[in-house]
């Protein structure tokens, strides 16, 4: 298979949320957030009645006011995790707390259009292309004062983690991606797939059409809902789980921001021209030369491929987990306990 064809197919843009927090657990990232010293922007900070983090923090990024949440040392090794669609920052609400307890400085950051997070002018044009959403963390990562930190994503946040680390490695101390190797080849998005890939990316055809945009703007829990069901079909959430994380889509550029991602993805809109050069750059596929550890669950309703398809674009000290017992697309939240001993044990690498 060549590399045009695997970075075409590569996408696992499904999401899903999990498991409800031990109250030991909130106890543990409250504990945290009480010890942690980032300076928030003059915003202050934003909390909601469905957050399980103790408080979000708000700071001035690039062209974003971005939502965060914090747990451990302020002084502590920076890890960032990136959550994917349809969820949001809760999808590490378990990780957080196991990291924290270890000492490191845990940052979880609405994404651009996700909870908190807010356009800092309204005239910026709603994009969701790969490199823009890569370089808001570069953003977050610079006004924070973090030179390097740990990486690790799902979904979304997997293919931003992966551009961060191949382009940006200065900055990247290592990676955990779930599912591996994620990244859009824009010479090749247009390429049709065959038939049963096709149909596992219903959603993008939906939201490629005025009907599937107004749809999503109506029935954005619900599509989450069944998302959720599909991609982590072994995975039983409730509804106070799904509800927390449905609240971080009520942000007024949500849907844009989804809607413009997929259609960009399908290269049916436009980005923007600025980060051509960029674009260009990962149309190439760079290799990951940073430390890196992917992960995949037994029981992924989303597509996936083979980690034996991706492993040569891994050029620095790698290693692969997959976790049975039944663990969907929303890894992180579903088996939080492995996840965050991937952090640790890449870091360690």
């Amino acid at each position: 298979m060549s590399a045009d064809t695997v970075n075409q197919n590569r996408r696992r843009l499904f999401g899903t949320a999990a498991a409800t927090l031990a109250a030991a657990q909130l106890g543990m990232i409250g504990a945290a957030k009480a010890a942690t010293g980032a300076t928030p922007s003059s915003s202050g900070t934003a909390s909601g009645p469905n957050t399980a983090f103790a408080s979000i923090r708000q700071i001035d990024a690039g062209q974003l006011n971005i939502g965060y949440a914090e747990a451990g040392p302020a002084d502590g090794p920076p890890v960032i995790l990136l959550h994917g669609w349809p969820y949001d920052i809760h999808s590490f609400a378990d990780v957080a707390p196991i990291l924290a307890a270890q000492g490191y400085r845990v940052i979880v950051p609405y994404l651009r259009g996700h909870g908190s997070t807010r356009f800092l002018s309204a005239k910026t044009f709603r994009n969701a292309q790969q490199s823009r959403v890569a370089l808001d963390i570069i953003a977050l990562m610079d006004a924070l004062k973090i030179d390097k930190a740990v990486i690790g994503g799902f979904d979304w946040g997997a293919r931003t983690a992966c551009i961060m680390a191949a382009v940006f490695p200065e900055r990247c101390k290592a990676l955990v991606s779930v599912s591996g190797y994620l990244m859009t080849n824009i010479d090749t998005r247009t390429v049709p797939l065959p038939p049963k890939a096709e149909f596992a990316w219903w959603y993008q055809f939906y939201f490629a059409t005025d009907r599937g945009a107004a749809g999503y703007e109506k029935n954005r829990r619900d599509f989450a809902k069944l998302i959720w069901e599909q991609a982590s079909p072994r995975w039983k959430f409730d509804d106070a789980t799904l509800d927390r994380s449905a609240a971080s889509f009520d942000n007024p550029d949500y849907v844009a921001i989804v809607i413009h991602n997929y259609r960009w993805k399908m290269g049916i809109a436009a980005g923007e021209a600025q980060y051509d050069s960029l674009e260009k750059r990962l149309a190439l596929a760079p290799a990951i030369n940073i430390p890196a550890i992917t992960m995949e669950g037994d029981a992924n309703g989303a597509p996936f491929f083979d980690p034996s398809v991706y492993r040569g674009k891994f050029t620095g000290k790698y290693a692969h987990r997959t976790l049975t017992g039944g663990i969907g697309h929303n890894l992180p939240q579903e088996a939080p306990q492995a996840f965050a001993q991937a952090i640790i044990d890449v870091d360690r690498f």
